[in-house]
């Protein structure tokens, strides 16, 4: 593992708004006034600890501008509400939109919070009817809830994983919609879409994105212009962390992100894609 000492704030990613937007996106600032490809997601498009993830890559190559929307611990709720980001991507040439997974979302069991949505605030009265000898209170952030949940009781979690994932697919497919251009879904982690029999582990072990299954994707890929799936290379996940850039402190989170040479996977994969579209 190799990271570069530089304090708390190791990687300047330039923060900068867009329009009336409350969220702070990746920099530098883009111009929105000229052509460009949208890019949505979570914190593997953001890029965290990466010094040019791929949209920037992707931008190198495709000699277009490439505006990094993506936000850390995002979900769908978040990409979903902003009025600006859908208006935003509707004036794009084509619009990459990663998968992210479907934990981080308000439904019928539990609230989160509106920008930062890996953050839990509240269940319902539904959810601690189902597991009342759960203390909710104890809880900051949907992950470690679910996990909780799902170490209590195996078979009541089902409920809870079904619902979450209905809520991601119903909204993920309002998304596409309001988003009214060339839309390119992409999968990008280190293994492929499981089927739905071999979802039921533990939320804290499992791998992202979180609850996404073959069936969802495929039931998804109808929505949009092109599907890219990409799974990483084992080089690529051999590398590490080599090339992020991260402090002493953050090594750990470092460890469990996609690295520089992933991200230069997907951008070789997404590049032929939006030469056809732009």
């Amino acid at each position: 593992m190799t990271y570069d000492v530089l304090g708390a704030g190791a990687l300047d990613y330039v923060p900068c708004r867009y329009g009336r937007s409350k969220l702070l996106f990746r920099g530098p600032e883009r111009r929105l006034d000229a052509p460009y490809v949208a890019f949505l997601g979570g914190t593997a498009t953001y890029g965290k600890f990466i010094k040019n993830p791929f949209p920037a890559l992707v931008e190198s190559g495709l000699g277009v501008n490439c505006i990094n929307f993506g936000i850390a611990n995002a979900g769908v709720d978040v990409l979903l509400n902003d009025g600006f980001l859908c208006d935003a991507c509707c004036r794009a040439d084509a619009t990459v939109v990663q998968i992210i997974g479907a934990q981080n979302l308000s439904n019928r069991f539990y609230t989160v919070h509106p920008r930062r949505n890996d953050r839990f605030v509240t269940a319902s009265n539904l959810l601690t009817s189902i597991y009342p000898e759960v203390d909710f209170a104890e809880f900051h952030f949907n992950k470690h809830m679910l996990s909780r949940l799902y170490n209590v009781s195996q078979e009541r979690f089902v409920a809870v994983r079904n619902e979450v994932q209905t809520a991601w697919l119903a909204r993920m497919k309002l998304l596409l919609k309001k988003v009214t251009g060339k839309v390119v879904l992409v999968w990008f982690a280190d293994h492929g879409p499981l089927p739905e029999e071999k979802q039921c582990i533990d939320p804290a072990t499992a791998r992202s994105p979180l609850f996404i299954t073959r069936e969802m994707i495929d039931d998804l890929v109808s929505h949009a212009a092109a599907y890219a799936e990409v799974v990483v290379t084992p080089e690529a996940m051999a590398a590490g962390t080599e090339g992020m850039v991260f402090s002493q402190m953050e090594a750990m989170a470092a460890a469990e992100m996609l690295g520089p040479r992933a991200h230069a996977e997907l951008s070789q994969k997404l590049g032929p894609i939006l030469q056809d579209l732009v």
